[in-house]
Formats: C-alpha cells, structure tokens, sequence
C-alpha cells in the first residue's frame, strides 16, 4: 500500500456517509480519495457521462449544508474548494463504476455498494425493533400493573447482580505452627 493508499474497511466507508436533505450520500472529495483520483478529474468523468446520472443522484451542497458538515463533523481538511462539493445519492455511487473502469473503482464500488445494504439492513432492524417497542407499549399503556410487573422483574435482576457471588475454587486452610 502506498502512503495515499488507506486500507479500505467499513468503517473507512461508514465514515464517509453523511446524511443530507434526508438522504444517505457521500461526498465527491471522499470518493475521489477512495477511487485514488482527484476530485475535479472525477467531477469531469460525471460531466462527460452526464445522461447516465439523472439530476436525483446527484446534489450540490449550499453553504448551509456544507458548514453543518464541517461542524458536526469537524471536517477540516477541505483545503481551499472553489465551489461546494457534489453530494452523490448510492445510486450515483453505483453508477461509478461503469464510467471509472479501474480494477480500484470496481473494487471499492462494491465495497460501498455492501456498506449502503448492510446501513440500510440495520435501520430495517431497527424499524422492526421500534415497532415491537410500540406494540409492547400499547399492550402496557392499558394496564399498569404489567409495567409495575416488568419493573418488579428488572429490580430483581439489578439486585442479582449486585449481590456478592460466592467464590470458587478450593479453600486452603492454614495450618497451626
């Protein structure tokens, strides 16, 4: 690997996913940094192949959106940018790879493309979870002595918890001298 070379794991990828105008997107500097392009050659790759990428891909932030970026996530590395970054919907990430033909874009396409179904896998988990959560609540909200019951039940295994466990193991007497 060479020094501009990061070794691409999830996290890497899960970093560099923002959440803008209610949309999962990542950042035309970030990806060119993955792709190991510079951001405005990759910027003129999309202009020439402007048909493949409807205008719903595809966004550019307003100085709003770009200074909450930086703030909540201390972004500081932007260095001098002419004009606001491009923000690219998965769908446009997914279009990479059929005009960036590099064994690299290829690669780190897919890698994207995993960490977009395994984020989206979780906030479907998630939407599961919150809706047992509610049901739950709605078979509670009725009857308040199941509630008091539950607590009941989660004091009982605080108390466990927090009550001295007996050792184990052998006991060594001490002998008289």
């Amino acid at each position: 690997m060479t020094k501009k070379e990061t070794a691409l794991t999830k996290e890497v990828i899960i970093n560099k996913i923002y959440y803008v105008r209610e949309q999962k997107v990542m950042l035309d500097k970030d990806l060119a940094e993955l792709y190991q392009v510079t951001t405005g050659n990759l910027n003129k790759a999309l202009l020439r192949n402007s048909k493949r990428f409807p205008t719903d891909f595809m966004f550019q932030l307003t100085e709003k959106e770009f200074k909450n970026l930086i703030f909540q996530n201390g972004i500081s590395s932007w260095g001098g940018t002419r004009r606001f970054p491009y923000a690219f919907t998965e769908q446009r990430v997914a279009m990479l790879s059929g005009i960036l033909n590099s064994d690299r874009a290829i690669n780190v396409n897919i890698q994207i493309m995993r960490v977009f179904t395994h984020i989206r896998q979780m906030l479907i988990e998630n939407t599961e979870l919150r809706l047992a959560i509610e049901e739950i609540k709605k078979k509670t909200d009725n009857n308040s002595k199941n509630i008091e019951l539950v607590f009941q039940y989660l004091d009982k295994l605080i108390e466990k918890k927090d009550a001295p466990r007996k050792k184990i193991g052998f006991k060594i007497s001490k002998k008289k001298k």
